[in-house]
């Protein structure tokens, strides 16, 4: 006679951890559906004025739409052959570009210098910083009017302070030579955002680093290139980024320093691309170029946008990086 040995299975126990399975599982499926509704007037407005908008003006860019007869006509490629015998198209892209590739670099030095001067100081550091951040709230309007007082080649405050030095300042806003250092200037303006992330990343740089190359004779501008430089590398990357599709959508300073008022002859060193484009979509009505207008800057700034993370990995460095 034989006798089975072994445990029973623990049938209790099994159950037990299913049941834990499901209420968790039915815990998460809830915790998800909250998280979609906390989030879902963003989800709507992202599908109906970016996503929607975005399909629908690519729709509009094969046809001959007109906003003031609200009519459509289908044009094939017309629109985006137009784009390469457009003359002013070549040329206000050219503006953007030498834009670009003017303001992001200044506007990166100038934010990292007042961001590194921030970081040095000790009482009223707060006070000072928010001084700072104060231009970055001025409405566009308001401070291309006090730029156009400023900027003015005869009575001007600029070219009145050049003059203390014995240095005849330019027609900033007629002499086509300086017409984009102007905006620049106007950019410059705003620039404390830049700088608030660069004070964000310098505070996360280890004091240490600083401590161990003074003991090793490194002076401030050693540590700047190779301490300083690098271990925020990731945000000057990022504001590189941002910056430049920032410039090549320039709009609010050339629209308002030299097209707001339709009376005066603008000179065409002032035509940027985001303002031709405006003007075919608003003043011409023509929004099927304007849309195909819009698209090529989509691609060129994929397309800068791409060359630039591919040569990130040579010079940003992140901590966790060996």
């Amino acid at each position: 006679m034989s006798v089975a040995t072994g445990a029973p299975p623990a049938t209790g126990a099994a159950d037990g951890g299913e049941r834990k399975i499901r209420k968790a599982k039915k815990y998460n499926r809830r915790e998800a559906i909250a998280g979609y509704l906390f989030i879902s007037p963003w989800i709507l407005g992202f599908l109906i004025f970016t996503a929607g908008a975005m399909i629908y003006s690519l729709v509009i860019s094969f046809s001959y739409y007109n906003l003031a007869t609200n009519s459509a006509v289908p044009a094939g490629m017309d629109n985006y052959q137009r784009l390469f015998s457009d003359p002013k198209v070549a040329m206000s892209l050219g503006n953007t570009l030498f834009y670009a590739v003017l303001a992001v670099p200044l506007e990166i030095i100038f934010a990292l210098f007042l961001a590194m001067v921030l970081s040095k100081l000790g009482r009223g550091a707060g006070i000072f910083r928010t001084i700072y951040y104060l231009p970055k709230m001025t409405p566009s309007v308001a401070t291309a009017s006090i730029f156009l007082l400023l900027l003015n080649g005869n009575t001007g405050a600029i070219n009145a302070f050049l003059k203390l030095f014995g240095i005849e300042g330019p027609q900033w806003l007629v002499d086509p030579n300086w017409v984009k250092p102007s905006i620049v200037l106007m950019t410059l303006w705003g620039v404390s955002g830049t700088m608030v992330i660069f004070l964000a990343a310098l505070k996360n740089v280890p004091r240490d680093l600083y401590e161990v190359s003074s003991i090793d004779g490194a002076g401030p501008i050693r540590q700047f290139f190779k301490i300083t430089v690098p271990m925020i590398s990731g945000a000057i990357f990022f504001n590189v980024i941002v910056l430049t599709i920032a410039a090549l959508q320039v709009f609010d300073q050339a629209y308002l320093l030299f097209w707001r008022d339709q009376t005066n002859a603008s000179p065409d060193s002032s035509l940027f691309y985001g303002v031709y484009l405006f003007q075919q979509a608003f003043r011409q009505f023509d929004f099927g170029f304007a849309a195909a207008m819009a698209w090529l800057l989509f691609v060129i700034i994929l397309i800068i946008t791409m060359i630039q993370v591919k040569f990130s990995n040579r010079f940003v460095y992140y901590e966790g990086d060996n």
